[in-house]
């Protein structure tokens, strides 16, 4: 795991890749949880039986927005940024999906910095986030998270 203390140390990593998270599975479960969490309960997403008779994929997909929440969890996994007082999610610039995650799919986060700025004492870094499935070629998505750091 990449461990950054400061400012200084993110810009050394500019234009690096930073590296990968570990394989995450997203289950019926999670993917129900989340269609409750957002009131959206589409059929393709929790309707297995219907799914698997007349969707698409023959199988529930998981929410588009449901892997984009992945992006704190499995990017704490390939980052560890200390001496902070407190770290913002600012957005995600040029996002793309490229193809859907079946449920029961195991999902994994590619990180490279893009770019690490300071701004008058609050650091802002773009990372160019991919989501990819395992053994697949194609990526779920792609785009550019931008958080702001605060740091001690």
């Amino acid at each position: 795991m990449l461990v950054i203390n400061n400012f200084e140390e993110y810009k050394a990593h500019e234009g690096s890749e930073l590296g990968a998270s570990t394989w995450h599975k997203i289950d019926q479960e999670q993917i129900n949880k989340f269609a409750d969490a957002t009131l959206d309960h589409q059929w393709i997403h929790v309707d297995r039986e219907k799914a698997e008779k007349e969707g698409p994929f023959k199988a529930t997909i998981a929410h588009g927005y449901l892997t984009l929440s992945l992006i704190p969890y499995l990017w704490k996994q390939i980052a560890d940024v200390r001496n902070i007082k407190m770290e913002i999610n600012y957005g995600i610039e040029n996002l793309r999906f490229g193809q859907p995650v079946l449920v029961d799919s195991e999902v994994q986060l590619k990180a490279k910095l893009k770019s690490a700025v300071n701004l008058r004492g609050v650091t802002k870094v773009v990372i160019e986030a991919t989501l990819v499935i395992k053994d697949q070629p194609k990526p779920v998505y792609t785009g550019d998270v931008v958080f702001l750091y605060h740091f001690i």
